[in-house]
């Protein structure tokens, strides 16, 4: 996106619930994350021109695509946005190819053959040109409504809880293509989730809805550090592989504090990759501690320390530049008599951990 990025502003009365939020974005993924309920699809549908509000500015780049106060709003047809739904929405009627095909007739460009092995390879689906949508699996589906979506040429991409419908092994299956999209594709795209592993593994930029409103927005880590719940509140760290242990489904993850497992993740070695460390699942120690099923320990100092009521203390600790975070009472606290500066290990849990 040129000039500002893209910039939202939107108030809308839904009956009781209210919409009254804003969010900017540069480029890359931006994710409107929250519970159900939360406003995230609101939110996203005025962004595609689907809904009208009574207050709002929405704008890419230098074009105002929403401004009530003028009374200017652009239908989503001429919006050039891609728009990926929960269900793939395929026309059943169709190959693959002739849904793909559908795509680009939408798009202004010069159609590219280019642009489509480009786009076919990116998301694997050369295999599947001849099918039709009953023949595939959800997986396999969304991919090609991805697909579809790219090659409209949009210059925005919305993908609106588009892995809910899918089950885990569907969702393990898409998820590498949706971050090689990330990586390989120059369209800015806004994200809806509910889901913490999704959100950290493929948002830049997280904005966190409740209740319609705004509560916080940053990075991953940011945010999940301190704005979810105390199940999901934890650290989200950026590692690189260095290593594949076949034999035993094991990928070693090297931070700047040390190496980490991971279970069942099939990625190739070189690959950075983003982990997501639950505060529920680390264990603090003052000695290094044996004899313990846990694989992954890192050594580092404690940064700070706060209660976290209930009679749990919330414990950051630093290894190497990384920082993960641990909740854990206040009696242990007493107990370990920790305080801030104390070197200690950080015992983490290996099925904790989301690639």
């Amino acid at each position: 996106m040129s000039g500002s990025g893209l910039i939202v502003d939107v108030h809308q009365s839904l009956g009781r619930f209210v919409l009254d939020a804003a969010f900017t974005a540069e480029g890359g993924v931006t994710a409107l994350f929250g519970r159900s309920g939360s406003g995230k699809t609101s939110l996203i549908r005025v962004i595609a021109g689907l809904a009208r509000p009574q207050q709002g500015r929405v704008v890419i780049g230098d074009d105002v695509l929403l401004d009530t106060q003028r009374r200017l709003f652009v239908p989503r047809h001429r919006r050039r946005f891609g728009y990926v739904f929960q269900e793939a929405r395929l026309f059943p009627h169709l190959s693959v190819r002739q849904n793909l095909g559908y795509g680009r007739w939408f798009s202004r460009q010069p159609k590219s053959v280019t642009e489509f092995d480009r786009v076919v390879e990116m998301l694997g689906i050369a295999p599947l040109l001849d099918r039709r949508p009953g023949k595939l699996s959800g997986g396999e589906k969304q991919r090609v409504a991805i697909g579809r979506a790219l090659l409209s040429a949009p210059r925005l991409l919305l993908m609106d809880e588009p892995l809910a419908a899918l089950d885990e092994e569907r969702k393990a299956e898409i998820l590498p293509y949706l971050e090689r999209l990330r990586d390989e594709s120059l369209v800015p795209i806004v994200y809806v989730s509910h889901s913490v592993s999704e959100v950290a593994r493929l948002a830049d930029r997280v904005v966190m809805l409740d209740g319609g409103r705004v509560t916080s927005t940053g990075t991953p880590t940011d945010v999940f550090s301190h704005a979810l719940d105390r199940r999901d509140a934890g650290a989200v760290l950026t590692g690189r592989v260095t290593g594949v242990d076949a034999a035993h489904r094991l990928v070693t993850v090297g931070l700047s504090g040390g190496e980490i497992l991971v279970p069942n993740a099939d990625v190739e070695p070189g690959r950075l990759v983003r982990l997501h460390l639950p505060e529920r699942d680390v264990l603090v120690a003052t000695q290094r501690p044996v004899g313990l099923s846990a694989l992954n320990l890192l050594e580092g100092a404690i940064v700070s320390m706060e209660p976290d009521g209930d009679g749990m203390m919330r414990i950051r600790i630093a290894c190497g530049t990384d920082v993960i975070l641990a909740r854990i009472t206040a009696l242990s606290v007493e107990r370990l008599q920790l305080k801030p500066g104390l070197p200690v290990f950080a015992v983490i849990k290996t099925v904790a951990l989301q690639r």
